[in-house]
């Protein structure tokens, strides 16, 4: 589709790859358009009955990229060259903005969506894989809630996902630490739905073995279980109101300086 992402479609499944290898397919702003835009695509795409979801290379998906740190040291706003500061809370894909989007998107598909992961997912590229109706781990699998690291929050339709996923003292506890954990710990969570030597081939067979069932019912299934979590526009909206108190702000600068200096943060009490 893009120098971000591939899509090849094969009997109504939808293999779905980020190509930014060299970059452990980091979210750049190219990656995120190349995602929503993906998911748009797929929306509309005839005959689809499955998608699966991977990266190339070393990594399902490192997180945000550098680059978008850096600005926000240099210039402060959200990571956007020139310090742009970009109304988080304007609702510009329905009950999303655009950075939710490129994870709400995938949950909006009609079809299931089987997220295969590798390497890392971390931050966004953790909320990524959540964006997924199932997640299918290799064993040496890592994954964080690494927000807290550089003074923000979840802010890319993780929270309410998270939610019907995870219990609430453990979602805490990752939330509040940022730790890294590992995929069997993700398993133990309820993060994960299998751990396979190979995740990606994994997915995929289960995905064709989807797109032989009847189209309309896995599509009306889809439909069911995506209305039984609570109302998921108020959590959305919450996301980006509590990242906009963060974002730019003396505390978030210093966190992202300090890991961009490898030091010890110098927090000042509010």
């Amino acid at each position: 589709m893009n120098d971000r992402i591939s899509v090849t479609l094969t009997d109504g499944v939808a293999d779905v790859r980020l190509v930014r290898a060299d970059k452990m397919n980091a979210l750049d702003v190219a990656m995120f358009e190349a995602l929503v835009n993906t998911a748009a695509k797929l929306q509309t795409e005839k005959g689809l009955r499955a998608v699966v979801l991977s990266g190339e290379g070393r990594a399902f998906c490192a997180g945000l990229d550098m680059g978008r740190f850096q600005a926000m040291n240099e210039n402060g706003g959200n990571g956007v060259a020139g310090g742009e500061k970009r109304d988080l809370a304007a609702r510009t894909h329905g009950i999303a903005n655009h950075s939710q989007q490129a994870v709400w998107g995938w949950r909006q598909l009609p079809v299931p969506v089987i997220a295969a992961v590798h390497g890392v997912a971390f931050g966004g590229g953790f909320q990524l894989a959540l964006g997924a109706d199932m997640r299918f781990l290799a064993p040496d699998t890592r994954m964080s809630i690494m927000e807290i690291k550089w003074g923000l929050v979840p802010d890319m339709a993780g929270t309410p996902i998270l939610a019907s996923l995870v219990r609430d003292d453990i979602l805490r506890d990752l939330t509040y630490t940022g730790r890294v954990f590992s995929a069997q710990e993700a398993l133990s969570y309820g993060l994960a739905t299998r751990i396979c030597d190979d995740p990606r081939a994994a997915a995929l067979e289960v995905a064709k073995e989807i797109a032989g069932k009847s189209p309309d019912a896995i599509r009306a299934a889809k439909r069911l279980l995506n209305n039984l979590t609570v109302d998921p526009a108020p959590a959305l909206l919450a996301e980006s109101v509590e990242q906009m108190k963060l974002m730019g702000f003396p505390n978030q600068t210093e966190a992202v300086r300090a890991n961009i200096e490898k030091r010890a943060p110098r927090f000042i009490d509010g």
